[in-house]
């Protein structure tokens, strides 16, 4: 098996229209060095609405895609990232998209929580077995409300999150986050520099208490969906160690079982790097979904494709654009084989 696939995520941006979807695109391409400019909806520039239409309207109409890498844990990964409309009268082209991901970014108004749209784009990822994980943005707008959108997904989406981050204040005072895995504090920064808008510090006394709670549900999360951490849960809790509960909310992820839930606010810059981690570390790679099924055009039987570069060729296209310099573009998902 191509190892190198393991390293590869082939993901989509989805969320009801204004939750800050675009937005949050922008500060991943940002992050990942794809751009070098923090490109804006509301100014017109942004990289992933590239028709003119959608600059003059400030919303995503048609679905877009773009490369970059990432490193986390001393490996880099390569994304494949494509941004999906969130307008309600191109749920359409949210479907085409979907059909080719690996996994998915959900993306949550921290005000709006879950939207119409938002059930929407739901059941369709659930239609074709997208793994997801969530982010609840714009933490920093007048009633954000984190826990309030994580009940929300559980009442209106029927899913089963688990915050992996809390929140330090929300509104005007919020101020970073508390990573549950790690049992430490991000705290933002004011900066000229995105790049280095955070520090790494331990949790302030006045969030130990809420953190050591959200921090023993999410172990009984894990301890849920695995014999041996419920059997050292049973025995000694603080024995499980990061790594142990990383490997169980990945592997249950990609499942579909569970959605690992972050927070942050996309357009100052807050939570983008922890939310990069977490495609990386949670979202599955091609190796991980395996084998496709599809149809031989030739006699119609059902035939089965491993993510290899040396079997047949198979691919979906799922997108066709017209560029002034380039001409007819088709945008293809590539299942086995070389192209």
């Amino acid at each position: 098996m191509n190892s190198d696939l393991r390293h590869t995520r082939n993901i989509g941006i989805m969320a009801h229209i204004d939750a800050g979807k675009t937005t949050t695109s922008e500060r991943i391409l940002y992050y990942t060095g794809r751009t070098h400019r923090i490109g804006e909806v509301d100014s017109g520039n942004a990289t992933m609405d590239w028709m003119v239409q959608e600059q003059e309207r400030g919303i995503t109409i048609t679905s877009a895609a773009t490369t970059t890498f990432w490193k986390h844990r001393d490996q880099i990964y390569k994304i494949n990232l494509i941004d999906t409309p969130g307008h309600v009268d191109f749920t359409v082209e949210v479907e085409r998209s979907l059909r080719v991901l690996d996994g998915a970014v959900a993306v949550f108004c921290a005000v709006g929580g879950v939207e119409p749209q938002s059930e929407t784009v739901w059941r369709q990822a659930n239609k074709y077995n997208v793994p997801r994980i969530a982010f609840v943005n714009k933490m920093d707008r007048p009633g954000a409300d984190f826990l309030g959108v994580v009940q929300q997904m559980e009442e209106k989406l029927g899913a089963h999150p688990v915050p992996v981050q809390i929140p330090i204040g929300a509104e005007e005072n919020f101020s970073g986050l508390i990573d549950l895995i790690e049992m430490n504090a991000i705290i933002f920064e004011d900066g000229d520099d995105p790049l280095q808008n955070y520090a790494i510090k331990p949790i302030p006394d006045f969030m130990k208490e809420e953190a050591d709670e959200w921090r023993m549900k999410l172990v009984e999360a894990c301890a849920e969906m695995d014999d041996s951490i419920l059997e050292r849960y049973l025995e000694d809790h603080e024995s499980i160690d990061s790594e142990e509960l990383i490997k169980v909310l990945r592997r249950e992820t990609v499942e579909g079982v569970i959605v690992p839930v972050f927070c942050g606010a996309a357009f100052k810059n807050k939570g983008i790097q922890r939310l990069l981690n977490g495609v990386v570390a949670f979202l599955p790679s091609p190796v991980d979904v395996g084998a496709v099924k599809g149809h031989d055009p030739r006699d119609e039987k059902e035939v089965l494709r491993n993510p290899d570069p040396d079997e047949p060729f198979a691919a979906l296209a799922f997108k066709i654009a017209t560029d002034s310099y380039m001409g007819r573009l088709v945008f293809m998902r590539i299942y086995s084989g070389t192209l």
